[in-house]
């Protein structure tokens, strides 16, 4: 039976994926990790800075770790402001843990994104295999992340594997600094029943999917047989194109005095225009299975009732339900 670690646990993905490995797996057998001290008595988390390489190793090797899913990093507009950090955690990070991983024999997950492709890339149907150019340094470590994690496959024979993620909804984490945020935050201030400022222009059109797919695709992947797999690092994956002008009249269909501005913020922007506005995730369905279970419709009225009743599932690893803001592991 696996045994799991989970890095950046308290993060936007880290949240439900573990809650989602724990029930999939058993909850003794997902420890989960972040920077934060644990609570008191909380054996299934520790505090971890993945850029110490002894911390990393030495978790891994005394929780007899089988597989990381390894989520610490810093993301897309809060990395652009901190260049420099964000190469230092997202490279520095990622490495120490398939070292780890190649001393141990682990598998390893590395979520890749959207943000790998650049201006140059084709922006609709984005191809599998396509030029590759960001401009930001988020999607600079991505595609080396991509590169890394071929290279320790190809050299050391890690079982890497990953996703090109698009921009992810959840109702589990607060926003973490990302540039599809604003999904997020508009569901989270129609919940609160308050108007919202858009910091994207209302036609900006990105690829977006729904936590709780994401989550089962990251699990799907990791069980797929290896051979079936042609190319590992990383699968594109989507669930809907969507725009902020179209996710708000989505949400006024079920709040109807809900309301929105356009405030732009000229960095998110100029990071969003960059990206595609659709992927093609062709070799993810035909390889693996993949197949997301939410479009805009399903995954609003989705949000808007676990943002109006939500409860802390980890006082029950068991649970089906979705924690608040505010739950975290430590």
């Amino acid at each position: 039976m696996r045994r799991i670690l989970v890095t950046g646990a308290r993060g936007q993905i880290g949240v439900e994926l573990t809650l989602a490995l724990r029930k999939r797996y058993g909850a003794a057998r997902v420890v989960a990790s972040d920077l934060a001290e644990a609570q008191p008595l909380d054996d299934l988390y520790e505090r971890l800075d993945c850029m110490q390489a002894d911390a990393v190793a030495d978790l891994m090797r005394r929780r007899d770790i089988d597989v990381v899913y390894h989520l610490a990093a810093l993301l897309s507009a809060v990395a652009e402001d901190r260049p420099q950090a964000a190469w230092s955690v997202n490279m520095s990070g990622l490495y120490n843990v398939l070292e780890a991983a190649r001393r141990f024999g682990c598998q390893v997950f590395f979520p890749s994104s959207i943000a790998a492709f650049g201006p140059s890339t084709p922006r609709r149907g984005t191809p599998q295999i396509t030029i590759q150019r960001p401009t930001t340094i988020y999607g600079v470590t991505k595609v080396a992340g991509e590169l890394l994690c071929d290279y320790y496959a190809t050299r050391f024979g890690v079982d890497a594997r990953g996703l090109r993620l698009p921009g992810l909804v959840s109702s589990a984490a607060p926003p973490g600094g990302g540039t599809t945020d604003y999904a997020v935050e508009m569901f989270r201030a129609a919940a609160l029943r308050k108007r919202y400022s858009c910091f994207l222009a209302a036609e900006t059109r990105l690829d977006m999917m729904y936590m709780p797919d994401a989550t089962r695709a990251i699990m799907e992947l990791m069980e797929a047989k290896p051979e079936r797999l042609r190319f590992r690092n990383a699968y594109n994956v989507t669930g809907m194109s969507v725009t902020p002008r179209e996710i708000a009249a989505e949400i006024c269909k079920h709040a109807p005095t809900f309301a929105v501005d356009y405030r732009i913020d000229p960095l998110r922007q100029a990071i969003a225009d960059s990206w595609p506005q659709s992927l093609d995730a062709n070799a993810a369905r035909e390889d693996w299975g993949f197949a997301p279970r939410f479009d805009l419709a399903a995954m609003t009225r989705d949000m808007l009732v676990r943002l109006g009743a939500a409860t802390d599932p980890f006082d029950d690893p068991n649970s089906d339900e979705v924690p608040n803001a505010n739950a975290g592991f430590g």
